[in-house]
């Protein structure tokens, strides 16, 4: 596979400052869009709702970066010999999804000023490892899962053998592709590499992937729980932003306030999974609901009841979006909503 670079117009002009991108209907003043007060967290994404829907159209920029993203993933990864093995691959990464990972990616990167087709390989990288983990996650010896994205599994169609071999390819791909294909200083790709080994290896969703079938059928605690979600799915959230962020020269301190608001969108968003578990269809939700509950795992409902997760993730949304407090409002647009659409998704 060779890797190839995605050309599209970045919306960075002069020296690191970016102009309003597109899907910015209209600049707001460079204030806070909001501040969090002693208000309830509800009550506080309501204002903070209003005022996003207001000047920003997050349906017509998650369209877009689908669009950009899906072009980019499909170049990266053709047909080739062995087709059985790409075919396999591009099955699972081109059925489609949110691509909520490569949109924060290309955001953060966005955000801080940076040029989005620097951001592109490591985007694509980011939901190459995420079909992998999905992939994986459906086999029979794991959750064993017969649907993902409204269709069977990867291995329905292919078989558990190839299924593994193909989830094995995206993964190590991912790096190759990374390094092959960025244009940016060394020291930032080897940084991006380091965050997304980091990420998916044995302090990271690998690990957390571990504790998460250990603990079946067991009683575990919150600390446990929440040891799961950060591992298994917020780790790969954080190096998303993260590197998009590096890989955009950000500094070490915004570096770490992007991680900060990563590490909260990825628990809110595992804990929102755990709500739609029980709350959605399966039509609703393109996957089997109600596996949890069938393999008596521990969850967030199961800890607290519905009502009370939800609180949960109203809090971890509100305080991710204050670490974005110090942008231009129309900077920082698209990881507000992002915040609020992983905070009250459906699906």
């Amino acid at each position: 596979m060779q890797a190839s670079r995605c050309s599209f117009r970045s919306s960075s002009t002069g020296a690191g400052r970016a102009s309003a991108p597109p899907h910015v209907v209209a600049r707001v003043p460079a204030a806070r869009l909001f501040k969090i007060s002693t208000s309830t967290a509800g009550a506080v994404l309501e204002d903070v709702q209003a005022v996003t829907e207001a000047k920003f159209d997050f349906e017509t920029y998650m369209r877009g970066r689908a669009v950009v993203v899906n072009e980019a993933l499909d170049a990266a990864v053709p047909v080739a010999y062995p087709e059985a093995l790409t075919e396999a691959m591009r099955y699972s990464l081109l059925a489609g999804g949110k691509r909520v990972r490569p949109a924060l990616c290309l955001a953060a990167c966005e955000m801080v000023g940076g040029d989005l087709n620097v951001a592109m390989p490591t985007a694509c990288a980011m939901e190459m490892v995420h079909t992998m983990s999905l992939i994986h996650d459906d086999l029979p010896s794991m959750d064993n899962d017969d649907f993902r994205r409204g269709r069977p599994t990867n291995h329905k169609v292919y078989g558990e053998d190839v299924a593994i071999l193909a989830g094995d390819a995206l993964l190590t791909y991912s790096f190759e592709h990374i390094a092959r294909a960025t244009d940016a200083p060394a020291d930032r790709v080897l940084r991006v590499i380091v965050e997304l080994g980091r990420a998916v290896g044995a302090r990271g969703l690998t690990a957390g992937q571990v504790v998460d079938i250990k603990s079946e059928g067991k009683v575990v605690g919150l600390e446990t729980l929440e040891y799961i979600h950060h591992h298994k799915t917020a780790a790969l959230l954080e190096a998303s932003v993260v590197c998009g962020a590096i890989l955009g020269g950000a500094d070490n301190a915004t570096v770490e306030k992007m991680r900060k608001y990563a590490l909260n969108i990825g628990l809110a968003f595992q804990v929102v999974d755990d709500i739609l578990d029980v709350t959605a269809t399966t039509e609703q939700l393109g996957k089997t609901a109600a596996k949890d509950l069938a393999v008596n795992k521990t969850t967030y409902p199961k800890l607290l009841g519905v009502e009370e997760s939800r609180k949960v993730a109203d809090n971890l949304i509100v305080e991710a979006i204050a670490q974005l407090d110090d942008f231009p409002p129309e900077r920082s647009a698209p990881l507000v909503a992002l915040a609020k659409f992983i905070g009250y998704r459906q699906s």
